[in-house]
């Protein structure tokens, strides 16, 4: 029924409010996601893409709390999962710098769970080469090494919000490690002591609250930092995590019960 154009008319018309513009952000952020199976439905998103993108960055950079904020760029990251296309547009509409911006931002991105959001947006965006500029010029390496610090044992989490700091921390490595593909970028993670701030998530499963995804993403950032800096090498526990096989590393770290027969 034309839905989806109903919907990019609401979010670019400006004599509506922020609220409502935030209620179609959400509306768009469940018909788009990633764990929906039938896309059928989503055949005219392309044709409206830019125009929603566009809407949807404004909405995030013009956020007034942390709801509207995260209702926004949740839409977004469900698009950049549908298509990458999303990402080039998100590159020429400078999103990366107001991302980055707003995780400064204490009453913006206030909660895992927006967190989870930007960082998924800025980990999809990192297959395109020329974010690597972007991620430099906005000081991205300094934000995603502070995403990565451990999940706070302070205050108890529900499981959704646990998973949620879980989803940061293996994001944001996986976001280093295809943005490390450049040099500039490999180099001034590895001045910001990126390196040993990733052995810690692999060697210390407390850290990454025994997850799995955050091991394996923290291991491929590490190789390819590795790849990068090979003088960096001299460390033997660096040696251990980027030496042998992938899985080798990955068994040697994980906290997988053994089983003795």
């Amino acid at each position: 029924v034309d839905g989806i154009l109903c919907l990019a008319d609401i979010l670019t018309d400006p004599s509506h409010s922020e609220a409502t513009h935030a209620e179609a952000a959400a509306v768009i952020a469940q018909i788009t996601s990633p764990h929906l199976t039938f896309t059928q439905h989503l055949s005219s998103f392309l044709e409206n893409m830019e125009e929603i993108v566009t809407a949807l960055v404004k909405l995030c950079q013009e956020a007034s709390s942390g709801e509207v904020f995260l209702l926004a760029s949740a839409a977004l990251a469900n698009i950049t999962f549908f298509d990458t296309m999303a990402c080039e547009i998100l590159l020429q509409l400078n999103a990366m710098k107001i991302l980055l911006a707003a995780c400064s931002d204490k009453h913006i991105v206030d909660t895992p769970y927006s967190r989870d959001q930007v960082v998924t947006i800025l980990a999809n965006m990192s297959v395109l080469d020329q974010c690597a500029s972007e991620i430099l010029q906005g000081d991205g390496v300094a934000v995603l090494l502070s995403l990565l610090s451990p999940l706070s044992p302070l205050s108890p989490r529900s499981a959704a919000e646990a998973a949620a700091c879980e989803r940061v921390q293996q994001r944001s490595a996986l976001a280093l490690a295809r943005l490390s593909r450049d040099p500039a970028v490999a180099q001034a993670a590895t001045e910001l002591s990126c390196i040993p701030r990733l052995i810690k998530l692999c060697r210390s499963p407390a850290e990454r609250n025994n997850s799995d995804s955050v091991l394996v993403a923290c291991l491929a950032a590490l190789r390819r930092l590795a790849a990068m800096n090979p003088e960096e090498l001299e460390d033997s526990d660096f040696q251990q995590l980027v030496k042998p096989r992938l899985v080798d590393s990955f068994l040697l770290c994980t906290n997988m019960e053994e089983s003795f027969v």
